[in-house]
């Protein structure tokens, strides 16, 4: 009597985690969405201190502070927008990716030096001090980021050839 053995698999897969629903809750628990917001909040504690104490001191090295801390914390909150929205799937004619590094490039630089002029330009004020030690925590995430998205991005690549 031939014995005949039948198996029957069934897979489930759920899309809701990866592609469906509107918000991707997952990406602001990550590393990298964690560090986003570090770098937001960085920026806006920066931004406080400097344009708080400002009133007294119109000079235009801390509006040039005001305005680079400004400028990267809404354009990083817009990264982190955009990854937690996943706006990055629907526009694809940009390359999120190269222009995400960019801005880090630039702001990390800019941030950098807008930190050092408050902190030579601070006379001894504490809220222009804590701007500009914020400023320079600031710059450590973005450099931080810089490097992680660059070995993300640029690492070494595996080539499949057998050595």
């Amino acid at each position: 009597m031939p014995h005949t053995v039948v198996t029957t698999t069934t897979t489930t897969t759920s899309n809701a985690g990866a592609d469906g629903g509107f918000c991707n809750i997952a990406y602001a628990r990550s590393f990298q969405g964690l560090l986003k917001i570090g770098q937001v909040v960085t920026l806006l504690i920066a931004f406080l201190c400097v344009h708080c104490e400002q009133w007294r001191y119109e000079q235009s090295a801390f509006r040039y502070f005001e305005v680079v801390t400004a400028w990267f914390l809404i354009v990083f909150f817009f990264f982190f927008l955009m990854y937690l929205f996943r706006l990055q799937r629907k526009i694809t004619c940009i390359n999120w990716t190269l222009t995400e590094f960019l801005h880090y490039a630039v702001g990390g630089i800019l941030v950098f030096i807008a930190s050092i002029v408050v902190a030579v330009k601070s006379y001894g004020i504490s809220s222009f001090i804590a701007g500009s030690v914020f400023g320079f925590m600031a710059t450590f995430l973005i450099a931080f980021s810089i490097w992680t998205s660059y070995k993300v991005t640029c690492g070494s690549q595996p080539t499949g050839a057998v050595v």
